[in-house]
Order: C-alpha cells, then sequence, then structure tokens
C-alpha cells in the first residue's frame, strides 16, 4: 500500500502536499502497489485452491471491482489523502476509524514484510543463496536488513520518486502484457485446462482459502485515493484512473490464473518431493516457488522464457521493493494523521529534530514488521529447535503466515468502506459526487432524497463472506488478526478515557468546513459553488420544515 507524501516545516505545522500527481502518475501510484500484488499472489492462490484457483480469482475479483468502486467514488468526493481511514472516521465515527485505520496499519506493517520477503524471493532466482526453503536464515537476514534499510531511508527522508515509479510500472505492463501474449500464443492448451479444472477440484475448504487468498491480489487500489490530496483535479482524475486500474489488475489476474492452468511449459517439469511428476500449477504452488510465481511461469514459456528469465525476477524485486517501502511511508504517516485526529497518542505526531519526518512512528511499525517476519519465519527455523513452533503454525510456511493476515486487514478494513459509504450517501447527500456507484435506488431519508448504493451492499456481503473464509480456512490468521484488532481497541479505550475524550462516542466535528476547505485546496471550484448551493438548499428546506405546522 502506498500513500502520499508529506512535507513538515516545523513540528506543529499542518502537513503540505503539492498537487503534481497526473493522471498517469495516479494510476503510478495504484499500480506500484496493486501490480506487485500478483507478484505474491498467484503462487499462494494456485498452492490452495489448485483446478480452481481461476474460479477464487473471479470471486475476489468481483469483490474487487465493488470496493475499487467504492473508493472512486469516495476519493473523488473527498480527495483528502487518508483513504479508507478517513472514510470510515467521517462515516461512521471515531472509534470505527480507528478500527478501520488499525486494520489498515496491520496492512501496512505486513506490506513491508510479505513484499520484502517476496522481493528476495524474486531475487533468488538469479542469487539461489537468498532461497528460502534451502537457505533460511540467509533469506530471514537480507530480508530483515531490507526492512531496517527501509526504516532509515525514510527516518531521513528519502521515499520513492514518482517518475521511478511511473517508469517502473510502465515497464511491468509491458511485461506482464507480453508474458500473457506469448503464453497464449505458444502454450496455452484449453484442454489442458478444461482437464486441470475437472481433476484438480479443491476441496470446499481449500477453495475457501483460495478465495481468501485471492483478495490478497487486489490490495493497494486505495493508494490512488490516499494520492488524492497530490492529485491535480482529483474528482475528474481519480475516476479515469481507478477504472484503468482496476480494470487492468483484474483482465491480469484471470489471465495468469487460466494461463497456469493451461499452459504446456516448454521443458519438463521437475518431480516433486516424492519423485512423483507434478502439473504446473503444483509446481508454481509449491513452497519452492510459490513466494515467485510469476517469474517461474513467465520462464516456463516457449522462446520468451528465455529471455524472461533474466530480467522478470530483477523487475519483479524492485516492483516489489517500491511496495514494501511504501507500507514503511503508508504505516507511519496513518499513525501520524490519526494521532492528529486525537485517535492514537501524541507520541505518534513526533518528528525527528533534523530531518522533520516521523520517526517515532517509522521505528514503532517497522518494529512490528520484523516481528511478523520472525513470526513467519519461525516455522523453517525451528528445526533447528527441534520443532518448538512448528506445530503451532500447523505447517504454514511464511508467506502464508503473511498472507492470512494481509488478507484478515484487507477484508476488515474493506468492510467498514462499504459501511462508510453508505453512511455517506444518507448523512451527507450534498457532497457533489462527480462518480458515483452504479444501481442505485432513489429514496428519502430525514427529509432529503437521497440515493442508496447496492454495489456497496453486494460488496459488504462478498468482502464479508471473505473475512468469514479468512477466519475459517486460517488457524493464524484467525488468531493474531483478531488479537491485533482486540489489542488496539483496549489500548484506543484507555487512551481516550486518560485525555477526557469521549470513548465510545465521536469529538465534535465541523465536517461542512473540512469539506469546502477540501474541495478549495483540490482546486475543484466549481464543485466547492455546487456544496455550498446544496447546504444553502438543504437548511432552507430544514428551516421551512420547522416553520411549517404539524
Amino acid at each position: 500500500m502506498s500513500t502520499t507524501s508529506v512535507s513538515m516545516k516545523a513540528a506543529g505545522d499542518q502537513p503540505e502536499l503539492r498537487r503534481s500527481v497526473t493522471a498517469w502518475g495516479s494510476f503510478a501510484w495504484g499500480y506500484s502497489d496493486v501490480g506487485a500484488d500478483i507478484f505474491v499472489g498467484l503462487g499462494l492462490v494456485l498452492g490452495a485452491a489448485a483446478g480452481a484457483s481461476n474460479v477464487a480469482f473471479l470471486f475476489a475479483g468481483l469483490v474487487y471491482v465493488c470496493v475499487g468502486l467504492a473508493y472512486t467514488e469516495l476519493a473523488a468526493a473527498y480527495p483528502v489523502a487518508g483513504g479508507g481511514q478517513y472514510f470510515v472516521f467521517r462515516g461512521l465515527g471515531d472509534i470505527f476509524g480507528f478500527i478501520a485505520g488499525w486494520a489498515v496499519l496491520l496492512d501496512f506493517t505486513i506490506d513491508i514484510v510479505l513484499f520484502a520477503w517476496s522481493c528476495i524471493d524474486y531475487l533468488s532466482k538469479l542469487l539461489p543463496v537468498l532461497a528460502f526453503t534451502t537457505h533460511p536464515w540467509t533469506h530471514f537476514a537480507v530480508v530483515f536488513l531490507v526492512i531496517v534499510g527501509l526504516a532509515t531511508l525514510n527516518v531521513i527522508g528519502v521515499r520513492e520518486s514518482s517518475a521511478f515509479n511511473e517508469i517502473v510500472s510502465g515497464l511491468d505492463v509491458v511485461s506482464e502484457t507480453a508474458i500473457l501474449f506469448f503464453g497464449f500464443l505458444f502454450a496455452f492448451r484449453p484442454e489442458i485446462l478444461i482437464h486441470t479444472m475437472s481433476t484438480s477440484w479443491p476441496s470446499t475448504f481449500n477453495l475457501m482459502n483460495g478465495v481468501s487468498l485471492a483478495i490478497i491480489s487486489f490490495v493497494g487500489l486505495e493508494s490512488i485515493s490516499q494520492a488524492a490530496q497530490e492529485t491535480q483535479r482529483p474528482a475528474s482524475v481519480i475516476p479515469r484512473t481507478s477504472i484503468s486500474l482496476i480494470l487492468t489488475i483484474l483482465i491480469f489476474a484471470l489471465a495468469y490464473s487460466n494461463l497456469a492452468l493451461g499452459m504446456q511449459p516448454w521443458h519438463p517439469i521437475p518431480l516433486d518431493a516424492h519423485g512423483h511428476p507434478q502439473a504446473l500449477w503444483q509446481y508454481l504452488g509449491s513452497e519452492d516457488n510459490n513466494g515467485a510465481a510469476v517469474q517461474v511461469l513467465a520462464s516456463l514459456v516457449p522462446y520468451y522464457g528465455a529471455i524472461a528469465a533474466l530480467y522478470v525476477p530483477l523487475l519483479g524485486a524492485i516492483l516489489l521493493l517500491i511496495s514494501s517501502n511504501s507500507g514503511v511511508f503508508g504505516s507511519s504517516r496513518i499513525a501520524y494523521a490519526m494521532s492528529r485526529a486525537q485517535l492514537l497518542p501524541s507520541i505518534f505526531q513526533r518528528v525527528h529534530s533534523k530531518f522533520r519526518t516521523p520517526a517515532v512512528s517509522i521505528a514503532i511499525f517497522c518494529g512490528f514488521a520484523a516481528l511478523e517476519l520472525l513470526f513467519a519465519a519461525l516455522p523453517s527455523l525451528s528445526k533447528y529447535f527441534n520443532g518448538v513452533y512448528a506445530k503451532f503454525f500447523h505447517g504454514e510456511n511464511g508467506i502464508t503466515f503473511l498472507g492470512d493476515l494481509y488478507a484478515f486487514g484487507a477484508a476488515a478494513s474493506y468492510s467498514f468502506v462499504f459501511l462508510a459509504l453508505i453512511s455517506l450517501r444518507l448523512n451527507d447527500p450534498d457532497s457533489p459526487r462527480k462518480f458515483k456507484m452504479p444501481l442505485n435506488i432513489p429514496m428519502r431519508y430525514k427529509g432529503r432524497r437521497v440515493e442508496f448504493p447496492v454495489v456497496a451492499v453486494i460488496g459488504f456481503l462478498g468482502i464479508g463472506s471473505i473475512l468469514v473464509f479468512t477466519m475459517i480456512t486460517h488457524a493464524i490468521g484467525r488468531i493474531a488478526g483478531p488479537s491485533w484488532l482486540l489489542i488496539g481497541v483496549i489500548c484506543y479505550l484507555i487512551y481516550r478515557k486518560r485525555k477526557g475524550y469521549p470513548v465510545f462516542r465521536s469529538r465534535p466535528h465541523d465536517w461542512r468546513a473540512q469539506q469546502m476547505k477540501i474541495l478549495q485546496e483540490a482546486g475543484e471550484l466549481e464543485l466547492m459553488d455546487e456544496y455550498v448551493a446544496n447546504v444553502k438548499a438543504s437548511d432552507a428546506r430544514a428551516a421551512a420544515a420547522t416553520q411549517s405546522p404539524s
């Protein structure tokens, strides 16, 4: 997950954001996050859902479309940094804004370690000494050093360059398209796809597991909404870039899963650990390859594979490193924003005296990431300690453990975003919406005409089912995920009680003044005028209703 850049001239100053992100830059912000997810998710889903991997991606993809439409509408209507956490904070109140933000922070910390882990997995295809299955301590040490290095860079103030993101994203779009083009041209066989789906259909449990993991291939779309406060004319640009990103990622996910199930590789697949022949999807989903499945798949494409095997590991590693850095940057800035909103203690607002960056937040959440890395690596490292921890992890490998938590955090935060969208439609109909989700039902609520979003309900049910699948199928996820939220809520209640703030209720907020300021700073002056007119009309109707005889 990525977020926008924040520059602070003094510790007490408000963040100042420069609006320099173009339409392509906005797309690249999102693609550098969501585009990296297929590099991680493909192998995990193949290992879980087997012959129904394409069905798992389809179900998760349809939910992702609903999520994307929700974020597109909200980011265009409220073009301010913060993404889902801000939308929930505004739509549902303080405590739910905290819960949604805390769930997003879980995903950000997982972002750091998961993409750093996968970055080294891809590099291991060029440098076998980094492979986790054969050199777990080396892999663990290098990933840990990557996290420390990114934390240091973010404290100093070095962040990912928008121009660099755009170049890497463009190269990756071309690369992934080329893999699919040559793969379907030279190696795809429909009869193999049908045979694989009919003979390797998973159990209901494994299919639910695959669906819950497939959602991680679509996490990160909110990067566009988080970059809204830096985007030029966001109300016009964001809908175009969001829809383009939704379609791009959906096509890639469905195409890669079908190609993996129906491709005839150009050279034989190695035998499995028991000396038996294995299908391509089994090879890609194995522990040796599930962290770098796209690269392995590309290397098996006839003719093109020899070239792809040389550059895909490096390009994938760079894209994954950018996403890992986005997790460092995003977690610290979301925590900083939540602290300014009195949802987290003031310690998260502290900035480094020299570099003017939120060093405390960076250190804390990179510390959480390092702890998650340790837990992820324990199943393999524990064999050096008589398998003390292996039973606790129920046979899960490191990257699957991280995927469990990633799916839980995404499903939890997205669920609240759908509820927030419904609430804002009902309680803030005055805010202009240049883009609206389709399928709306006109109705009256509190004497005002509103449009109830049917797609938001469908999306909530879909992401809710994925959250249930995650809880059912992931032994560690159903413990660690809710525990993260429970510990956060307890700390939130203690903090609010000690500060004398309302514990379960919200502090007073002047949302009208905030909305006018947001639209003015976004350069959306026409929308601001429309908003002012809508507010005056609403106030006039309310006054007339009050004065009329009952």
